[in-house]
């Protein structure tokens, strides 16, 4: 059997040292796609970048884990590209169209409301200052997502303090059964 292959997608401003996506690449050697402009990017760049990073793999082997505007990188994604891939964690779901969301990008807005062409889970939080809880479930339900609410995790970023955050590594396993051992 084909070991999946999981690439890390971070949202704005990429994951510092301290957030759940860096440790989960120290420890689990998952790989982090580098986009080439973190801080005023431009969706047509992201969803690009994202596309060429899965196909250097088998499509329908590889596993996305997302954050923030990594999930909305991956809508946009999926619409225009339609791959066929084994599933994708979508954390945090920023709302692009939403006052709170910090200006600087460009072409992120409107969040596709498309189901996904393969499995996901949207994790989110109770106090996500850029989503609400209703409109993370909305994304949730459009992209034919599973819905896992949190309690206050805030943005699920290195100000909630979650290591290398095990149970989201279990929601994980729950979207690619035995992707991770938390053993290992």
């Amino acid at each position: 059997m084909v070991q999946p292959v999981v690439l890390i997608l971070p949202g704005l401003y990429n994951s510092g040292p301290q957030h759940w996506q860096t440790a989960w690449e120290n420890e689990y050697g998952f790989i982090r796609i580098q986009q080439t402009n973190w801080d005023t990017p431009v969706c047509e760049d992201w969803i690009n970048t994202l596309d060429t990073a899965v196909m250097q793999h088998q499509p329908e082997q590889v596993v996305l884990v997302a954050h923030s505007l990594g999930c909305c990188t991956i809508a946009h994604w999926a619409r225009t590209y339609n791959r066929a891939i084994k599933g994708a964690f979508l954390v945090a779901p920023s709302d692009t169209e939403a006052p709170s969301y910090p200006i600087g990008t460009t072409g992120f807005e409107p969040v596709p409301l498309q189901p996904l062409p393969f499995p996901s889970t949207v994790v989110t939080s109770s106090n996500d200052f850029y989503v609400t809880p209703a409109r993370a479930r909305y994304f949730a339900d459009s992209w034919n997502s599973r819905f896992v609410m949190l309690g206050e995790a805030g943005h699920i970023n290195s100000a909630s303090n979650l290591g290398n955050w095990p149970a989201g590594i279990d929601i994980l396993n729950s979207l690619v059964p035995g992707i991770v051992s938390r053993h290992s």
